[in-house]
């Protein structure tokens, strides 16, 4: 029987599929990939999506596609891996992700058809890896991601609790109702992955008849979810890390971006007394909508050495790494760019945490 943790992961991971797709990543399925043996890299097995790479096939729970492809690139494909844990996520979980995507990215480009005769040209990938995690990363895990371009995208922040524990509250009801059945009974990750994903993703090909005690929470879940304002947007700012942005308002937010997809941006730093700092994007004319997001704890703590002033580093940070920060978002098949300038004059910091939303830093509203 699945343990409630790992039940709570792979529940986050199809909500992150969820919330990805906005961003331009559609979910791959074995369907995506028509071709035959040898030259198949998607293929479904018994625990689900596996990946061809170019010593093994990897488990893909969670393998998006961005729907275009960037000049002089290869089309892009992320995994996204989602850990629901209590102690910061390790260096062995960001190591295993290392391992998977650089074994996919030395595929090969031609494949014998029988052995002897002419090659076949198969299709190649420039595959990434984010790994999602509501508790944080150890110092050495975010060391070896910056290292390698392994996305880290911290949930901890505030704004993502209502996400979490919507989770958490689905994850605990389905293993609690698991646990009394019979193990022949039991329905497997498999299935439960499956029914969620028909109202989430629309992906209805495979029926999937599962207890009633199981499917209200997961329907629960999923209702929730489309009752939500909260978006997660992947951005790429001029660094060698992803942000991953939630915004106050999505609907704002994108009314606002779609009319000018080109614009300044305040950006502000909020010194918390208790937990992790928080840097918030808000329009330079207007307060159409406010995005929030943290920094590696390893900038972070650069930040805070004293030599030159937090300020004066905090301005270099918004300055230098964020000074041009792109967004895409997809809409009916459409996918449109975003970009956010900064202006040197526009950063402020605060120390401490606001207590109204007035202020700078205002209490974020319920996203449920």
């Amino acid at each position: 029987m699945v343990g409630l943790r790992t039940l709570q992961g792979y529940l986050l991971e199809e909500v992150l599929a969820w919330l990805l797709r906005s961003s331009g990543y559609r979910l791959l399925t074995e369907k995506d990939d028509p071709t035959r043996p040898p030259w198949k890299v998607l293929e479904k097995r018994k625990h689900g999506l596996v990946v061809r790479g170019r010593g093994a096939w990897h488990q893909a729970d969670t393998l998006g596609e961005f729907p275009y492809v960037p000049p002089f690139s290869l089309p892009i494909r992320l995994f996204a891996e989602a850990k629901f844990t209590g102690p910061k996520v390790g260096l062995s979980t960001v190591r295993n992700g290392h391992g998977v995507v650089h074994d996919l990215n030395q595929n090969l480009v031609t494949t014998w058809s029988d052995g002897s005769g002419p090659r076949h040209p198969r299709t190649r990938y420039h595959y990434s890896y984010a790994v999602f995690s509501t508790s944080g990363f150890t110092l050495d895990a975010q060391e070896f991601a910056l290292a390698h371009q392994i996305s880290l995208i911290d949930l901890s922040l505030p704004d993502f609790q209502p996400l979490c524990n919507l989770v958490r509250v689905a994850a605990k009801s389905v293993y609690d109702a698991t646990k009394t059945m019979p193990p022949s009974r039991r329905p497997t990750v498999y299935e439960i992955r499956t029914y969620v994903r028909r109202p989430l993703l629309n992906l209805w090909d495979e029926p999937v008849d599962l207890p009633s005690p199981v499917t209200g929470p997961l329907d629960t879940l999923a209702a929730g979810l489309r009752r939500s304002s909260l978006g997660l947007v992947l951005a790429f700012p001029a660094a060698p890390f992803v942000l991953g942005l939630v915004s106050n308002d999505l609907h704002a937010f994108l009314g606002h971006a779609l009319e000018q997809p080109t614009h300044a941006v305040r950006v502000r730093r909020n010194h918390r007394t208790v937990g992790h700092p928080l840097w918030f994007i808000e329009p330079r004319e207007g307060s159409f909508y406010r995005l929030t997001f943290s920094l590696p704890e390893q900038v972070e703590a650069w930040i805070l050495d004293q030599e030159e002033g937090i300020r004066v580093r905090s301005r270099w940070t918004a300055r230098n790494l964020l000074s041009a920060i792109t967004l895409y978002w997809v809409d009916e098949n459409h996918t449109h760019t975003f970009r956010l300038h900064y202006s040197p004059d526009e950063f402020r910091e605060v120390s401490g945490r606001a207590s109204s939303p007035g202020n700078d830093f205002g209490v974020m509203p319920d996203l449920f």
